[in-house]
C-alpha cells in the first residue's frame, strides 16, 4: 500500500468519525464529511470503499443521493437546518462587515435552492 492510498485512508476515516458525530450534533454537518469519507475510501482501497458503502450511516444519509435517486425530506431537513445553523452563526460574526453579510446571504440562498430545487425529494 503506497503513502497515497494511506493517506486517503486516513484521511477517509477522520471524515467518518467527523460525519458520525455530525449525525449527532446538529452543529456539524454529516452529509459532506461521509461524501469525502466515501471518496477517500474509494481512493484508498476497494475492501474500505466496500465496508463504508455497507454502514447504516452510508445507507441512510448518502446512499440514494448517490445513486441519482435523490434525498429524504428528512435528510434535506437536517442538511438545511445545519447550513442555516452554521451560517446564521458566520453571519451574526460579520455584523461589522455588510458586504460579507450579502456574500454569505447569496452562499445561503443559493446552496438552499440547490437543495430544494436541484436535488430530487424521494417519498418514501
Amino acid at each position: 500500500m503506497g503513502i497515497k492510498q494511506v493517506l486517503f485512508g486516513a484521511g477517509g476515516c477522520i471524515c467518518l468519525a467527523l460525519g458520525a458525530v455530525g449525525s449527532v450534533l446538529p452543529l456539524l454537518p454529516t452529509v459532506p464529511f461521509l461524501l469525502l469519507a466515501a471518496f477517500c475510501f474509494a481512493n484508498s482501497s476497494s475492501r474500505l470503499h466496500l465496508w463504508f458503502v455497507h454502514t447504516r450511516l452510508y445507507r441512510e444519509n448518502l446512499e440514494s443521493y448517490v445513486q441519482g435517486r435523490g434525498m429524504t425530506c428528512r435528510a434535506k431537513l437536517r442538511v438545511g437546518g445545519t447550513l442555516t445553523v452554521l451560517m446564521g452563526v458566520g453571519f451574526f460574526m460579520m455584523r461589522q462587515i455588510p458586504v460579507g453579510r450579502v456574500v454569505l446571504l447569496c452562499v445561503w440562498a443559493l446552496h438552499m435552492l440547490y437543495l430544494w430545487l436541484g436535488v430530487r425529494t424521494i417519498v418514501h
